[in-house]
């Protein structure tokens, strides 16, 4: 298995979101496949934090593609992304679930949770299964300067069918079908077809 290298997020944010799926996630003595992402647009999209964060917009020009974005979400978890940067659309991907590999006794003591599609189905469950906190914001994942222990890496065996769906827990961009993810995996944060998006009135879609 091979390290990704900072080339794989140098094209368009969705087609990057969707390839992430069935590549494994290895944070320092713990991985998970990853089996859910959500694309966030840094042009044309209110729901990306480059629309109202200039934190993020800074972010997005002065960081390198595959850079950790780690940000606390409603003062309760911490939430793993990916910068994509160089192609048609850069973006942000959210990590939204993992299928637990390595590590596993160390995800159960830190979630206080044994069943293994309990530990990783959610972006804020899987930060705390792996011990993701706000001092690795800024942690590059590919290329140069990337910490031994941490990467992402496609294993050999991995089959996935990928589907679209639209993102969780936002009230702009709604209609956006730009969360992926792996079909009929149990480790999902919520199943294919079962996000009900709010009765708010979504801006058009990009092309």
């Amino acid at each position: 298995m091979s390290w990704l290298k900072r080339d794989f997020f140098e094209r368009d944010v969705l087609e990057v979101a969707r390839d992430l799926v069935g590549v494994e996630l290895v944070w320092n003595g713990c991985s998970g496949i990853i089996i859910e992402t959500e694309a966030y647009a840094v042009e044309h999209d209110p729901a990306c934090h480059t629309a109202s964060r200039p934190s993020a917009r800074e972010f997005v020009k002065s960081k390198p593609p595959g850079t950790a974005y780690v940000y606390f979400n409603y003062g309760m978890y911490w939430l793993f992304n990916l910068l994509v940067k160089g192609g048609p659309r850069d973006g942000l991907i959210l990590i939204r679930a993992l299928e637990p590999k390595r590590g596993i006794d160390v995800m159960q003591r830190r979630r206080k949770r044994d069943k293994l599609h309990e530990l990783c189905s959610g972006p804020g469950k899987l930060a705390v299964a792996l011990g993701i906190e706000g001092a690795h914001h800024g942690t590059i994942m590919a290329g140069r300067g990337r910490p031994p222990g941490c990467g992402l890496r496609i294993p050999s065996d991995s089959k996935h069918e990928v589907v679209t769906d639209i993102r969780v827990g936002i009230s702009q961009a709604v209609d956006f079908p730009w969360r992926f993810l792996s079909r009929h995996s149990p480790h999902l944060s919520v199943k294919h077809g079962k996000v009900k998006a709010p009765d708010v009135k979504a801006p058009r879609r990009p092309e």
